[in-house]
């Protein structure tokens, strides 16, 4: 999961995206266009807008953020506008990504993944690369429990008791240490 599943290296570049907002309640965007800054960031990153949605809700629903009508309206949009690419402005759990990308069928960032993905494509020293992928990586630490969740702590058969531990945790706690490790190798080379 470290090499591949690790968003680190996510190259935004010349994809078609659809750009997603959910207006909450509390929100301070009931001024002005609530995409702009997000649409703004799209271009910084080489993206393309190929479509726009926004939802009002009083809070986000748990499993994919958007509500379940709005979800199968991403889906159609997606499909028409053909892109390959959904960004949201709103801060997105690792399972809320997942589920979106499962029912989009294509790849799903939030705006703290985009504002990183820029960084990496512009850190230009030795120095500045390392300490992007710094912040990628811490970015991506307390979610690590979140990307192994289909593997759930499955014993394969075995009784539940000492050392049953299923897949999941035993490569989470693997995804832990290599990261860890890697901050401090990264820290050290700064």
């Amino acid at each position: 999961m470290l090499e591949d599943g690790l968003r680190t290296t996510l190259e935004v570049g010349e994809e078609r995206a659809v750009l997603v907002k959910v207006l909450l309640e509390e929100s301070d965007d009931r001024w002005g266009d609530p995409l702009q800054e997000l649409r703004a960031l799209t271009d910084t990153a080489g993206a393309r807008v190929v479509g726009e949605l926004l939802q009002k809700r009083n809070r986000p629903r748990g499993s994919t953020y958007l509500g379940k009508g709005k979800l199968e309206e991403l889906v159609a949009l997606v499909k028409m506008v053909e892109a390959g690419l959904v960004l949201f402005d709103n801060e997105l759990s690792p399972t809320q990504i997942r589920a979106i990308e499962e029912a989009t069928c294509c790849k799903v960032l939030d705006r703290s993944e985009l504002i990183l993905d820029i960084f990496a494509s512009r850190a230009q020293t030795r120095e500045s690369r390392l300490q992007v992928e710094i912040a990628q990586l811490q970015y991506t630490a307390p979610r690590l429990r979140a990307m192994w969740s289909h593997l759930g702590q499955v014993t394969g058969g075995a009784p539940i008791g000492v050392g049953t531990r299923g897949p999941g945790e035993q490569q989470l706690e693997i995804d832990r240490r290599l990261v860890h490790k890697r901050i401090a190798i990264l820290r050290e080379r700064l």
